[in-house]
């Protein structure tokens, strides 16, 4: 299986939060509205919520890449 990353499109993402509600463990959004991203690596074990909080995502500013795609 190809190793995925989170991608954020930062014209995109209008810091709601939702993505932190589903898995604040992953993001996390600051005081003044940025997304953080804890890691990027997507793995088996953290899979589900970060599609979770991709998939729930209002503004699409969410994706998975490939890794190779960096």
């Amino acid at each position: 299986m190809t190793t995925q990353r989170i991608v954020v499109d930062r014209n995109r993402c209008t810091g709601i939060g939702i993505c932190e509600s589903i898995f604040p463990e992953r993001f996390e959004v600051d005081d003044d509205g940025t997304l953080i991203v804890h890691d990027t690596v997507v793995t088996a074990e953290n899979r589900a919520g970060v599609e979770d909080a991709v998939q729930a995502c209002p503004a699409a500013a969410l994706s998975l890449a490939s890794r190779d795609e960096e």
